[in-house]
């Protein structure tokens, strides 16, 4: 699996602290980061879900592309197939996780002359 995210990070110090958050991860197989473009290449066994959701805990933090990473083992068709469909479901939670949490949250604020049968007020 390989993932692509672009993190809006300001200094070095960021940047060696999302290198370590995203290494902590299991399955990790490689990182890479394009300081020019705030990209970060992470590829490996591993769920993309939980690493943006960690990311974005400290940082913007925006999906660029999610897939199979390229191998070429001479793997039989069967066994692409089943990479292909696995592939496919990740990329199906990705997208609804961009889409559950794409809306911010709006707090409506309600005063107590609105509700004048209020017991606590």
């Amino acid at each position: 699996m390989k993932l692509v995210v672009k993190v809006e990070l300001h200094d070095d110090r960021d940047r060696r602290k999302a290198m370590r958050v995203v290494s902590s991860f299991e399955g990790i197989g490689s990182l890479s980061m394009d300081s020019k473009d705030n990209k970060l290449t992470v590829s490996g066994d591993f769920d993309p879900v939980k690493v943006v959701n960690k990311l974005r805990k400290s940082w913007h933090t925006e999906i660029v592309s999610v897939g199979a990473a390229k191998e070429d083992d001479g793997k039989k068709d069967e066994g692409k197939k089943e990479e292909g469909k696995k592939d496919d479901q990740v990329a199906n939670l990705v997208k609804a996780y961009q889409a559950y949490y794409s809306t911010p949250v709006t707090y409506y604020h309600v005063s107590p002359e609105e509700t004048p049968n209020c017991v606590i007020c």
